[in-house]
């Protein structure tokens, strides 16, 4: 045993503190369940959030959508009057505590009003988002001093400060840490201990406007001067004015119109400026790596979610009217085949956003499952308006009141770029970070080999051995046994997931630089999230258990192409212990996707639910919905109908010659 656990040492991949920070960072829940290749019944663990807990007066998001709902938030001659709105109305305050004057609103709650806001105003949304995510609130919160959160918490609440926080600059984006700023630990003349530091820091959300600034940043002592070393990421809080601390530039990100810039400068701070004091110096990485969950798993779901909603309801709505070769395009089979997708996308994003809230409103932190929900939902969003734009077509390309796609086809990469890549999350964190930290018997394994606990190591080897050979023996009963039941085969698919991502570990180290392999489990992985999503969502609403089954079998028959691939990259002798995993994966029939658009027209409770959080008022998404009331012979049809298909006209710009 003991040449088996040197062995062990050896093969398992170096982790850097950073990662291992990550690693030990957070819960694991559904996640810990996929991979064990058993989800018990979700619905009897988290519960669905109830309308009757909504304490934030929804009167107050109708009147900021209507005074500002098409406001350029930034830059424009009233964002000081916008900002002061916001602030002065309570909106940065949904993690900030009553104590504080906060209102603390629950997860679900916070993710309802983000939703309904975006789907007027992306750049309204952003602009509150953004305190309510990661970011001196967050951090103060649940890591500053008395002291800190008396001075900070009650002005952040009632917008008197505008937080942003700086992390990512020209040399660390992707790698949020690899080369970022440093920071010096100095003693001045009268003996007194402060950090130098030297910033460049870019794309930080708020910074124009921002009267309270978060610092990231690598703190260095080489001269010994902390009682307790402690060097390491670091972070601090400075307002603006602060001698050295340059905000004089801004980033326009594809004129979305939300606050978005630079901060830059070299000044000191005391130590007392550090969140939480002397005894977090050093401690910056594990407190962001904890706190991530609020940015990944709830606000930018949020956004995506708002955007598909919004996009899938006008477009449902406008199909049903706009004809051409007098025939309604939503009974045309091209446009079908679109719709359907943008129906089958916004269903998983709005069941995965329901259960993730539910989830971190149990009081769990999910990495992982974070992880998941940021890069799936915005992808899927972004797949959403693209098939919203080619259906929607002329009206969509060109800027008006009627083209409501526009502003959600423009913020669409904002969500898949910032908070970590979508191509970062996908090839190297869900599957990657999953199998350490969500495998239920492969991160104690791990754990014992950091700690040089042979004893542990032996302990837990056995038990990863007998999952293994179980895994084993159900996926080959398992394939070979087909279920009719979408929720068996469902688990059916969980089971040969668990099986596959036991013999993927066996590449160790290697697995980060085989990134095809990473992605594709990443994709299985989170596949079967989103099934288990709407598996829960139906037995909790029973919405449609059309829609249900059509999303899960859909899903599944993705993870057994993507399952092909993994195995046939294997070679002849390596896939042996995999090749029963290979299935001939079913083609859609035709007949299942009018099956969809049926269910889509015919189910009131499908369609009021995907036009729940979505503001309508005043909106062409109001005038879809009225032809909805009117006779197609009536004059005030005929009408409305003329004023829906037109598109934006500007004066012609008269050139003169030459």
């Amino acid at each position: 045993m003991n040449r088996l656990f040197r062995f062990a040492k050896s093969f398992v991949p170096k982790i850097s503190e950073t990662e291992l920070i990550a690693l030990r960072s957070g819960t694991s829940s559904v996640d810990k369940f996929i991979f064990s290749g058993k989800v018990p019944k979700l619905n009897r663990t988290y519960l669905p959030f109830s309308e009757n807990l909504f304490t934030f007066p929804k009167k107050r998001v109708d009147k900021l959508l209507t005074i500002y709902g098409d406001s350029h938030v930034y830059p424009s001659l009233e964002s000081g009057e916008i900002m002061n709105y916001i602030g002065e109305n309570k909106f940065w305050s949904f993690i900030i505590d009553e104590k504080y004057g906060g209102t603390k609103l629950s997860v679900r709650e916070t993710a309802s009003i983000l939703t309904k806001i975006t789907t007027k105003n992306p750049a309204l949304g952003v602009t509150i988002m953004v305190p309510n995510s990661l970011g001196p609130g967050e951090l103060l919160t649940h890591y500053g001093t008395e002291k800190q959160k008396d001075r900070y918490l009650p002005r952040l609440a009632n917008g008197t400060l505008i937080p942003c926080f700086g992390l990512t600059g020209p040399h660390n984006g992707s790698d949020a840490v690899g080369s970022i700023d440093e920071g010096i630990v100095v003693m001045n003349k009268k003996g007194e201990l402060g950090i130098d530091i030297s910033i460049n820091k870019r794309y930080i959300t708020l910074a124009p406007v921002s009267n309270l600034i978060g610092l990231a940043f690598r703190l260095r002592d080489p001269d010994n001067l902390l009682p307790i070393k402690n060097e390491g990421i670091t972070v601090a809080l400075l307002e603006k004015g602060h001698p050295g601390l340059i905000q004089e530039t801004y980033h326009n990100p594809l004129d979305v119109g939300f606050p978005n810039g630079t901060l830059k400068g070299s000044f000191t701070i005391s130590l007392d400026q550090v969140i939480g004091g002397e005894k977090f110096i050093g401690k910056g990485w594990k407190m962001l790596m904890e706190c991530l969950a609020a940015g990944r798993g709830v606000s930018l779901p949020a956004t995506a979610n708002a955007s598909s909603k919004a996009a899938t309801y006008g477009i449902i709505n406008y199909a049903k009217h706009r004809k051409q070769f007098n025939i309604p395009l939503i009974k045309m089979q091209g446009i079908q085949e679109k719709l359907v997708r943008m129906i089958y996308n916004t269903w998983l994003i709005q069941c995965s956003v329901e259960l993730t809230n539910a989830i971190l409103d149990a009081n769990e932190k999910p990495a992982v499952l974070s992880a998941v929900m940021k890069q799936q939902t915005t992808d899927r969003g972004r797949e959403v308006l693209n098939d919203g734009m080619d259906i929607h077509a002329g009206s969509s390309i060109c800027k008006g009141e009627n083209n409501f796609l526009e502003k959600f086809y423009k913020a669409a990469p904002v969500g898949i770029t910032v908070e970590g890549s979508n191509t970062l999350t996908r090839n190297l964190i869900i599957f990657g970070q999953g199998l350490n930290k969500s495998h239920p018997y492969l991160y104690p394994i791990i754990d014992s080999l950091l700690e040089n606990n042979e004893s542990k190591f032996t302990k837990h080897l056995s038990s990863l051995i007998k999952h293994v050979l179980i895994m084993y023996g159900k996926s080959l009963f398992v394939n070979f046994n087909i279920s009719r039941d979408i929720y068996k085969d469902l688990d059916n698919h969980t089971v040969k997931f668990a099986h596959l991502a036991n013999y993927v570990a066996l590449k160790g180290g290697k697995l980060k630089q085989e990134q095809f392999l990473s992605a594709d489990m990443a994709d299985i992985f989170s596949n079967l999230y989103l099934a288990h999503s709407v598996k829960w969502v139906n037995e909790i609403d029973n919405i449609s258990p059309f829609l249900t089954e059509y999303c899960i079998s859909t899903l599944l028959n993705e993870n057994q192409r993507i399952i092909n691939r993994v195995v046939g990259n294997y070679g002849f002798l390596e896939c042996i212990p995999i090749l029963h995993l290979k299935r001939k994966e079913r083609n859609e029939c035709y007949h299942q996707r009018e099956l969809v658009i049926n269910e889509i027209l015919n189910n009131n409770k499908l369609m009021n639910a995907i036009k729940k959080d979505v503001y309508v008022k005043d909106t062409i998404l109001e005038k879809l919905e009225e032809l909805n009331n009117l006779h197609s012979d009536s004059e005030a049809y005929k009408t409305l109908y003329s004023d829906v298909i037109q598109v934006g006209e500007y004066p012609n710009v008269r050139i003169d010659p030459l």
